[in-house]
């Protein structure tokens, strides 16, 4: 033994053995010295299912707007927005966790807690991990990220030509408590609104949304109610609701993107249903729902119009129907892909809803309609390398012996990632119609894909959209604000069939174009801000040159 750089005598070091081992002993006779406790490094999920291991404390991580330990964003302006902010409260984010203290631990919770957080505009990101392991029992940390949600609505958006303008104010975590009140005016092609809107996802801490809207518009109103309880995760046992709404407006139809003919559109749709499910099982979840639909559609001449009237047939559905939905636990999660630097969740296993009816005159239906609707999706790849994402969907009526209001819609999308900074993406819409009805034909223009021209500058029965685009994703964070990339993109696309007006068939029609994408992440919004200039190489010679297009949009 050496003390001071030099070797105790044997004599000593007996000695101070000896002491030691007396202290020792006096310790554990008093009391002081405990049994030694295994704490261990956290093995990742799997390792916990498969040992049993409990949860036994969830600790909640609240990040605020800024990172003030960052020296980039520890400035006087992000000092004052962080203690202006409300964060939000704990019981908030505990009740959407679908795990508490004493539960089993399982990996596949964690990872859908995470996706249920992030769907909340009110946070920027989630992350749900185990952090300590200690003899059998787990520590999970909720690290969330808030974002200022109290914001002025002063917005300018152009898209085919024409001009939409919002003026409002949102708050989109109310006192942090996840509610949305929302007060806006809004003047665009069709009409003019002031509008109010309430929504609460987790009333009283539940699982129950409940969303209102009061709409007071210059051709009419619309106010809508609904009260829901969801299948709110893939092992929900139960959903139960319903909605009601009542829509007054006045309607165009097009030419060339041009108003042509107009008709006042009054509808009353009321809707109640309930559904059960045996859970997520072998990774699998299935569901049945029933309910019942009254959809009252009433149309007529507006008054003092300046367009010639073309009036649809009125039409009253008053319905039972049942639901089943089968789908599979498989998600993926990848950045900078439809948004910039943040956290994106994909579905990507197969999925698969249809929905039938039986509308009948003795229910007080106008007529007697089998009234159905199928959806299927399925995902394939990863979104690290290549993937497809497919969605087919059905919907129509069986009447009088043929098909009404028919269409069939197949949505195909395709990324492929060169690097984190880039990615080729392609789209494939096609959607075919037989016997629809007057207000519901199928459109295409600036505002539906064809960027290049005017808003709803072609209508039919059936449509077929095709884009390619390269995604640029740039480090450039102007005031830790927004992100911002860039893409360069082709769109080429038709309708066919007949219009009611006799708008002219123009073929196929292209453009190319380029813009920029600006993407907030510090603001309560999942939208992403785009400047399109498109040039379209086809149509009629009325149109510009180069449509400008600035709006808002959920994708890049």
């Amino acid at each position: 033994m050496e003390f001071d750089g030099r070797t105790m005598p044997d004599s000593t070091q007996r000695r101070v053995a000896i002491v030691s081992a007396h202290v020792l002993l006096l310790c554990v006779t008093a009391g002081w010295a405990e049994q030694p406790t295994t704490i261990e490094s956290v093995p990742d999920a799997k390792s916990l299912e498969t040992s049993g291991a409990q949860i036994r404390e969830v600790i909640l991580d609240k990040r605020n707007i800024f990172d003030l330990s960052d020296p980039k964003e520890n400035k006087w302006l992000y000092r004052w927005a962080n203690r202006l902010h409300v964060l939000t409260r704990d019981g908030v984010i505990r009740q959407q966790l679908l795990f508490e203290p004493g539960d089993e631990f399982s990996g596949r919770l964690l990872e859908e807690s995470e996706r249920i957080l992030r769907r909340n505009r009110y946070i920027f990101d989630a992350e749900v991990r185990p952090v300590h392991h200690e003899n059998g029992v787990v520590d999970v940390k909720v690290t969330t990220q808030d974002v200022w949600s109290l914001t002025p609505d002063l917005s300018f958006s152009r898209s085919g030509g024409e001009n939409r303008t919002a003026i409002g104010i949102e708050e989109t975590n109310l006192l942090g408590r996840g509610q949305l009140l929302r007060l806006k005016w809004i003047d665009n092609v069709d009409r003019t609104s002031t509008q109010f809107d309430f929504e609460d996802r987790n009333l009283g801490r539940s699982w129950v949304s409940v969303f209102l809207r009061i709409a007071d518009n210059s051709d009419g109103n619309s106010n809508i109610l609904s009260v829901i309880r969801p299948f709110h995760a893939l092992d929900a046992r139960w959903t139960a609701g319903g909605w009601i709404s009542d829509d007054d407006r006045r309607t165009a139809l097009y030419r060339l993107g041009d108003e042509a003919a107009e008709y006042r559109h009054e509808r009353e749709f009321h809707t109640a249903f309930g559904g059960w499910s045996h859970g997520l099982t072998h990774g699998w979840t299935r569901r049945w729902s029933a309910g019942v639909v009254y959809d009252d559609n009433v149309f007529s001449e507006v008054n003092g119009g300046t367009l010639p009237a073309v009036v649809p047939d009125n039409r009253k559905l008053v319905y039972p129907f049942a639901r089943f939905e089968i789908l599979e636990d498989e998600f993926d999660t990848s950045s900078n892909t439809n948004q910039i630097g943040r956290t994106e969740d994909f579905y990507m296993g197969a999925r698969f809803t249809a929905s039938l009816g039986w509308a009948d005159t003795g229910f007080g239906a106008d007529r007697d309609a089998l009234v159905g609707s199928a959806t299927a999706n399925i995902g394939f790849g990863s979104l690290d390398k290549t993937a497809l994402l497919l969605t087919l969907q059905s919907n129509g009526r069986r009447e009088s012996g043929d098909s009404a209001n028919a269409t069939t819609t197949l949505n195909a999308r395709f990324y492929h990632r060169q690097s984190d900074k880039r990615l080729f993406f392609m789209k494939l819409s096609g959607t075919a119609g037989h016997n629809l009805d007057l207000d519901n034909p199928v459109e295409l223009g600036g505002k539906t894909g064809l960027r290049g021209y005017p808003l709803r500058y072609q209508s039919g029965d059936s449509r077929m959209l095709f884009t390619i685009e390269q995604r640029y994703f740039t480090d450039w964070y102007p005031w830790r604000l927004f992100r911002v990339g860039g893409a360069i993109f082709a769109d080429v696309g038709r309708t066919w069939g007949d219009n009611p007006i006799g708008e002219p068939n123009l073929d196929w029609l292209k453009n190319v174009g380029f813009g920029l994408r600006f993407a907030p992440t510090r603001f309560s919004t999942n939208k992403v801000a785009h400047l399109d200039f498109a040039f379209p190489l086809d149509g009629d010679p009325s149109i510009d040159n180069v449509q400008i297009l600035l709006e808002a949009k959920r994708s890049f």
